[in-house]
């Protein structure tokens, strides 16, 4: 498979330190209708809302959190398949908030997406030559040479050439989601959004597609926005961790300082729900206890939207909105009554007024 030259790929100078992607304030909303005759705008649904982070050349970010939290509406409008309603959205410092299909085409070469379910993303009239030949023509790969870089391309993901005359449907799941990864890389991007790409997917042969995306990354410099529900996948392939609740973000931190020293009762709850191999020790772990169901998202709680199922929740979480709060190496979380941070670390933070709970205060726990 060839590689572009960095005069093509636009890549930045060496020395450019700026992030590969800047997110700032980004809010997606999406309009509720009534009416039999005159549809009516009576509501929105809030499936991100205010969100902000940035992400650096070479790292992987994963984003975590319960279904319907605003996962995949996040990277779906980071590779704006989806209008936002506000904020920014800058992509080797360039704003592509509202660019147009022109602008944006060069730009969508270097970010590519891998969908959660193969099945649905492949083409199923089209042989798999042809599904990997159509980004080769729109990177202008010459006629003489799109066969051999098919096979190349198949190879690189652990298939072979006889695949390439094959349908969709006559793979198993795994071999299915390597052929939409060959897809991606054949437009040679720099940025990949994964989207719960091993969830459909046997425990043995998600390992496999793990270390296949470790792999290529290593080989191709790529970035990876890696989304997730699984955080024992996420905490194997991410740098960072970004937690969403509810459309915001409530917690972002290095992986192993995400697992290790949690400072939002729900990150606490989500690690909890992880199943130990050791049936022993599984009874034996205290889980923290996270009842009921998630708000509308129609019409999120005044105040922290996680104060309805919070078990930490006083009469501040229920009128005032934390703040993203940053605390000790490089973690920050959005919390009034932070945990496994000592006063030192709360004080030395901006944050919301309230009076947080003692450092060694924990979550209630099942018995």
């Amino acid at each position: 498979m060839s590689v572009e030259t960095e005069s093509q790929a636009g890549a930045p100078d060496a020395h450019d330190e700026r992030p590969l992607l800047e997110v700032k304030h980004l809010r997606v909303l999406f309009p509720v209708k009534s009416g039999a005759v005159v549809a009516r705008t009576v509501g929105h649904v809030h499936a991100v809302d205010d969100v902000s982070f940035e992400l650096r050349e070479g790292e992987t970010l994963g984003i975590v959190g319960e279904s319907g939290c605003g996962k995949t509406t996040l990277i779906r409008t980071l590779v704006r398949l989806i209008d936002s309603t506000s904020g920014s959205i800058r992509y080797r410092g360039e704003d592509i908030t509202k660019a147009g299909r022109r602008e944006l085409e060069p730009i969508r070469r270097q970010m590519q997406m891998v969908f959660q379910d193969p099945q649905s993303s492949l083409n199923p009239r089209k042989r798999v030559g042809q599904i990997l030949a159509t980004p080769l023509k729109i990177r202008e790969v010459p006629k003489d040479q799109i066969e051999a870089e098919t096979h190349g391309l198949l190879d690189r993901v652990g298939l072979h050439s006889e695949h390439l005359n094959r349908f969709p449907h006559e793979f198993s799941g795994g071999q299915r989601q390597r052929i939409g990864i060959a897809r991606a890389l054949a437009l040679d991007p720099k940025l990949m959004m994964l989207d719960e790409p091993v969830s459909a997917l046997d425990v043995s042969i998600q390992a496999q597609v793990i270390n296949l995306l470790d792999e290529l990354q290593d080989e191709f410099h790529l970035s990876y926005v890696f989304v997730a529900h699984d955080l024992s996948v996420v905490r194997h392939v991410s740098d960072r961790i970004l937690v969403m609740y509810l459309g915001k973000l409530v917690e972002i931190s290095p992986a192993e300082e995400l697992y290790h020293k949690p400072i939002h009762p729900y990150t606490s709850a989500l690690l909890g729900a992880i199943p130990i191999p050791d049936p022993k020790e599984n009874r034996a772990r205290e889980r923290p206890i996270v009842g009921g169901e998630p708000p509308n998202p129609i019409s999120p709680p005044a105040g922290c939207r996680f104060h309805t199922r919070c078990p930490r929740a006083t009469e501040v979480c229920r009128t005032v909105e934390p703040q993203l709060t940053e605390y000790a190496n490089g973690h920050a979380a959005a919390c009034h009554h932070p945990q496994n941070v000592s006063g030192a670390e709360v004080a030395a933070g901006t944050r919301s007024p309230a009076s947080p709970l003692s450092a060694g205060d924990e979550l209630p726990t099942e018995g």
